[in-house]
């Protein structure tokens, strides 16, 4: 970091951030202080990026020759500094015309420090070549929970030695594509680009943007060239090469395309086949059509992070690669989502820092959930907004938790959490119930399309809302974006002479704030719904509502857009009710959840229900809950949980409707373990075999051992796992 720039800046943070910087870093140590960000100064703008690179297999080099094209951001300047990691320099000079000029430069193993020719001036742009040797696994470098790896460049299998395919890809985010090219790798950087890369010819590359040559050379090699002709971030940039089969699909006359493995390629579309249909939904939705030439995505093997949405060739991790056999238990469709609708939130307009991660990683996870909506209808994206909700509220201790937009961290990499992932979803979320659907994605569109092609953060954001509503909306981001915390709150409820009362405390710890909470409340009166409004903006507060008659139940936040934790103090006979005619997924789960710790008779009619719900998590919830001693709903429940293991489209409710089954120890369902081990889903056979071991533990062995190879390795861990549920 540039300590100078970072004294220059502190004042421009802290109008940035919206809080006093020099009060709140006046007991902060130098060393505490040089974690700032410092992505916002910009002295120069990159241009264009041309690589040509080719690989040496047995040293795990690169070696590149690059022509970069830059110009001052501003002020005229002489000097320009690179990001260049472990990196050994063959030529450095500048190009004018046909004419190369050598420049003198200093390197001290992360930057490279060039003294230009002459200064130049923001009118001007020049173009640096460059011709080096990258040496990525000789980088001391650190990864971190969310991209354990971060020198670059990887070569998997590179001497054919191990059992997995020989490939070669990158990983950039957060600033490692500079331990493979040199550049200025921030994330408001954008410029062009052009990749050739020379590799044997028998293997498939990928690269962002186009295609746009491939020549076949006297030795054995190609050379591929892609171009991006639109500007994207340093970071973004990918390449692969290996092994892959292409498998081709098409949106709007754009090529959409999956590499796979050969021996997956059979099950390309099955992966990723509803690829053109989210590209169709999300391009509509936000009023932008997806912007880049082609859409790819490719899997690798050893990959260092989940997935990684690289500007028009998203990459994923092995374990989105899966036959149809393994598709019947599971798939990977959240992750196909969240990474396209970063071609739009995080390549199309960038986060300006890591501490605007938000704008990337908030707006990639909320665009799943609206795909889940979209895709299988309200009740599957309420779902996934309640798994992002429990995300959020595990990263949370008594209320405390950072900001979705964090000014100083220890670590880039720390911004990788549940708070910029899944709190930053679901406040989205909440802000899209107050404003309403319309004004919320014209706010969305005027943000993208005001900064297209450049960096954005969270102000930005505010000020389309503003623009398109014409509300100010400073509170909610002030409350939101820039203060962390989320509220707890321990409600009463009561009914006297005719009124309906609610004691609302908020109970998260004191230092965290005191929220201000517009919310709905819905009363359940003689049959009929009322709706109220409330401001919970205290830490305590009563309200009172005029009603006919006491109220069946009282739910609050009906639409459960709360970024925070309920503790209502609701008995069975509440939940029991709300499950039937109050059931929104929040409702039915917060219900079957609470039955499975009361041992009550209503209890038990409610995980009866649940056996029937239509998600299948709160069928599997139900089935491990209910209780079958209870000698009133025992053979109703028998009944249904025979049906889930033979018929139910999920196979995790049918595995753990077997296990259920098998619990009983009736000797009428041995016979249904012995079906079960014939199955096509692993979920399945597995759970036949865990069942059948509670009747004859020798023939549960001699039956796994018929398996072959491949089911068992597939079965011996699920095996384990149902073995030691409870």
């Amino acid at each position: 970091m540039n300590n100078l720039f970072l004294k220059c800046s502190l004042f421009g943070l802290a109008l940035l951030a919206g809080q006093n910087t020099e009060a709140q870093n006046a007991d902060k140590s130098k060393d505490e202080l040089s974690v700032y960000r410092v992505t916002a100064q910009k002295v120069h703008d990159l241009v264009h990026t041309k690589l040509d690179v080719s690989f040496d297999y047995g040293k795990r080099y690169l070696y590149g020759k690059e022509w970069l094209t830059l110009k001052p951001h501003f002020y005229e300047t002489d000097s320009l500094t690179l990001d260049a990691k472990g990196m050994d320099f063959k030529e450095i000079a500048i190009i004018e015309g046909s004419k190369k000029t050598p420049l003198k430069y200093t390197y001290d193993n992360e930057q490279l420090f060039i003294a230009l020719n002459r200064k130049y001036k923001s009118t001007e742009k020049f173009t640096i070549y460059i011709s080096y040797t990258a040496k990525p696994d000789e980088l001391k470098a650190k990864g971190s929970a969310a991209i354990t790896d971060a020198k670059g460049l990887y070569f998997i299998n590179p001497d054919g030695k191990d059992d997995k395919p020989i490939q070669i890809w990158t990983q950039g985010e957060t600033e490692s594509s500079s331990a493979w090219f040199p550049t200025i790798d921030k994330p408001n950087q954008k410029t062009t680009s052009e990749i050739a890369m020379t590799v044997d010819a028998k293997y498939v590359t990928l690269s962002n943007g186009k295609l746009a040559s491939q020549k076949v050379n006297s030795n054995g090699t190609r050379t591929d060239t892609w171009k991006m002709e639109l500007p994207h971030s340093p970071y973004l940039f990918m390449m692969a090469v290996g092994d892959f089969k292409i498998t081709k699909d098409t949106y709007n006359g754009k090529e959409v395309s999956y590499y796979l493995e050969p021996k997956y390629a059979p099950y390309a579309k099955q992966i990723f086949g509803k690829t053109p249909d989210m590209m169709n939904f999300y391009s509509k939705m936000l009023g932008v059509e997806y912007p880049w030439a082609k859409y790819a995505q490719i899997v690798a093997r050893d990959y260092v992070s989940g997935a990684m949405e690289n500007t028009s060739a998203t990459l994923h991790g092995e374990y989105v690669q899966k036959t149809a056999r393994e598709l019947l238990d599971d798939n990977q469709e959240s992750t196909v989502a969240h990474e396209l609708f970063h071609q739009w939130f995080g390549d199309y307009v960038t986060a300006e820092s890591w501490s605007n991660l938000t704008m990337n990683e908030s707006f990639a996870t909320f665009g799943e959930v609206l795909w889940h909506g979209h895709d299988a209808g309200q009740d599957a994206e309420d779902r996934s907004r309640y798994e992002k909700l429990q995300n959020c509220l595990r990263s949370s201790k008594e209320g405390v938790s950072p900001p979705l937009a964090r000014f100083h961290y220890k670590n880039r990499d720390d911004m990788f959490d549940n708070i910029s992932y899944s709190k930053g979803s679901i406040i989205l979320y909440a802000i899209k119930n107050q404003m309403g659907d319309a004004a919320f994605f014209k706010s969305l569109n005027h943000y993208l399309t005001t900064n297209a092609f450049k960096a954005g953060e969270t102000h930005q954001l505010r000020l389309s809302m503003e623009e398109v509503t014409g509300k100010d909306w400073s509170p909610y981001f002030n409350q939101w974006y820039y203060q962390g915390g989320n509220p707890i709150l321990n409600i009463e409820y009561g009914y006297a002479n005719g009124k309906a009362t609610i004691a609302v405390k908020q109970v998260q710890e004191s230092s965290v704030q005191t929220f201000s909470l517009p919310l709905k409340v819905d009363f359940y009166v003689n049959g009929a719904k009322i709706r109220k409004d409330i401001l919970i903006d205290q830490r305590e507060q009563n309200f009172s509502f005029d009603v006919p008659a006491q109220p069946t139940l009282i739910d609050l936040d009906p639409d459960k857009i709360l970024v925070g934790q309920v503790i209502d103090n609701k008995k069975i006979a509440d939940y029991l009710f709300q499950y039937k005619n109050a059931p929104s997924y929040y409702n039915r789960i917060e219900a079957i959840k609470f039955a499975v710790k009361d041992k009550s008779h209503d209890a038990q009619l409610i995980l009866l229900a649940g056996l029937q719900d239509q998600q299948d998590d709160l069928r599997v919830l139900s089935i491990k809950g209910i209780d079958l001693s209870d000698a009133q709903i025992k053979d109703v429940t028998l009944k249904t949980l025979l049906n889930i293991a033979k018929t139910d489209k999920n196979t995790s409710s049918r595995a753990a409707a077997i296990i259920k089954l098998a619990s009983s120890g009736d000797a009428q369902y041995k016979e249904l373990m012995q079906e079960s081990i014939k199955n096509q889903s692993y979920n399945v056979i597995a759970a036949g075999l865990t069942g059948l071991r509670k009747y004859d533990a020798n023939e549960a062995d001699k039956a796994l051992s018929t398996l072959d190879e491949d089911t068992q390795k597939h079965v011996n861990p699920l095996i384990k796992r149902f073995s030691s549920q409870k």
